[in-house]
This record gives C-alpha cells, structure tokens and sequence, in this order.
C-alpha cells in the first residue's frame, strides 16, 4: 500500500492572549505539494473562518519577497485577509524568532513586526496596504438589505465602502444593544452586495461594552460569524480617521466576536495628513491550541 502524504498542521487563536477565545486559524507549515484543489478542500475540512498555507521557498528569494501565504476560506481563495496573516506570522516568529516577519500575499509583501510587553506576551502589528476609499451608500438601501429601520444607523458619518486588500461596506450603528442583536439573512445582503465592490459588511458602534475600548464590531457572512476580522479592522481605522472618529496617530481598541462567544480585542492606528489616510496598523496577540497533521 502507498503510504499517504502527510501535511502538519498548527491552529492558533488570534486576536487574543487566552485559549479558546479570538478568531481561529489552521496553519498548514509545510504546502509544497498541495494542488489548490487539495488546499480548497483542506480549508473545508478544518470549516474554520480561514486556513493558511506556507510554501518555503530559498532563503534568497523569502529575504527579498517574504514567505509566501495562501489564504483559503470554506469557500474560496482570498488575496488578503487579517488574522490569517497576523496568526500565520506568529507561527513563523515563534519558528525563527525574528522580529520582523514579512509575508508574500496576493496583495504583495505584509510586513508583521513582534514585541514583547511587560506581561511576557507576544504581541505583533502589521502594517496594511494604503487605503482606497470607494463608492457611498444609501442608508435607506443598505437597511433594506440589512433588515433595518433606516433611523437604526448612525448618520454622522457616511456608509462606505473601504479596502486596504479585501473591500468591505462599513455600516455605522446608532446604538450598541441593536446592533448586538442584529441577525443578518445572508442571501439578502449578497444580493446588494452582488451590485457593490464590498465583499462584506462590517458593523460598527461606538457605544461598547469594555469601557477601554473605542468601537463595538460584527461581521457576519457565508461562515457564519467572524470573530475577528483584521483586514475589516484596517479598513474601518482608515474610514475612522477619515471621518473624524479617531485622530491621526491614536491608538485605538476595536472589539468584536462577543456575540459569538469568541472575544476578540484588535488593536488599531494609522495617520491622516491633510486629506490622505495611510499607516494603517492592525495587531494583536495570538496563542497556540493545538497542532496534528492530515494525510492524504
């Protein structure tokens, strides 16, 4: 009998320094070998949020491109997405020990740099591509999607839609217990979404429960809930900063995945001068629970 291929596997969960909390993620190490069919089908298997795939390269080519990262969902391939890059960088830090770790996305090379705190806990920032601001929406259109009143969202500040990788729609709350028990009927907002360029929403309130923190989140699509959604946090720092939410060069506490029973605390700042936004930084922490390896 052929003996199977066997591929190791690490899960991490990220945005959080304690098991069992955060957003999950399954790491595969070691790629080489995979078809994209095999990774596709893998990422449905573990039916996490995102899987990650490392394909080493030479050292020559990693020190000048980054190591190179696939990111799969249960349903397709992504060219970005945030706590698969944070989560993955980890992985790479706790390997090697460098500071800096730079990862090969589609998007391009993700710098990810680690510090240690006071406490002993790792903690890494990455650095997202500059902002694109997109297209604007009506709040009476978006909360006929989204099963709302119209007066249920904040009109403040725009609905819009942003991208520092992965496009998402950021939606304003008006007050924080509505949105903690929103339920999203996801057919119905693909269907807006399917004429937009988001590829998601993204909910956000500035009531909170943790009185350290700056912005309640959600989001919610074909997976069900994300706990947290670290490319949606980049985006929604830029859409802060643009609109007066946050101030250039504030450091600022998004939480998210409380409604899921997987809190998450994503840490956040960028800088905006005159009218362009960039020095979008998104970190966390992350934390290993368990590793094995499928064979094929």
């Amino acid at each position: 009998m052929k003996e199977p291929r066997r591929f190791p596997f690490v899960q991490y969960d990220v945005f959080t320094s304690r098991p069992l909390e955060g957003n999950q993620l399954a790491v595969f190490t070691d790629a080489r070998g995979l078809s994209d069919a095999e990774m596709q089908a893998l990422a449905r298997e573990t039916r996490l949020s995102e899987t990650t795939f490392i394909l080493p390269r030479d050292a020559a080519t990693e020190r000048e491109h980054g190591t190179k990262v696939r990111i799969f969902t249960v349903q397709q391939e992504f060219p970005f997405a945030g706590h698969p890059t944070l989560g993955t960088a980890f992985h790479l830090h706790q390997q090697t020990g460098a500071a800096l770790v730079e990862l090969d996305l589609q998007v391009g090379k993700i710098p990810v740099r680690f510090s240690v705190d006071a406490a002993g806990k790792t903690f890494g920032e990455m650095r997202q591509r500059d902002p694109e601001f997109g297209e604007m929406h009506a709040a009476e259109q978006v909360a006929r999607a989204l099963g709302l009143e119209a007066a249920e969202l904040a009109t403040s500040v725009p609905i819009q839609t942003v991208s520092t990788g992965l496009a998402f729609i950021m939606v304003p709350f008006r007050r924080l217990e509505r949105l903690q028990r929103f339920n999203l009927d996801f057919t119905r907002a693909a269907e807006y979404l399917s004429k937009t360029q988001g590829r998601f929403f993204y909910l956000v309130c500035r009531q909170t429960i943790a009185p350290e923190a700056d912005l309640h989140a959600r989001m919610i699509f074909y997976n069900g809930e994300d706990p947290a959604t670290g490319a949606a946090a980049g985006c929604c720092t830029a859409w802060a900063l643009q609109h007066g939410i946050l101030q250039s060069g504030q450091r600022a506490l998004i939480e998210q995945g409380i409604e899921a029973d997987r809190p998450s605390r994503i840490y956040v700042h960028g800088s905006k001068t005159g009218e362009t936004v960039g020095d979008i930084f998104v970190g966390g922490n992350s934390v290993r629970v368990s590793s094995g390896e499928f064979l094929l």
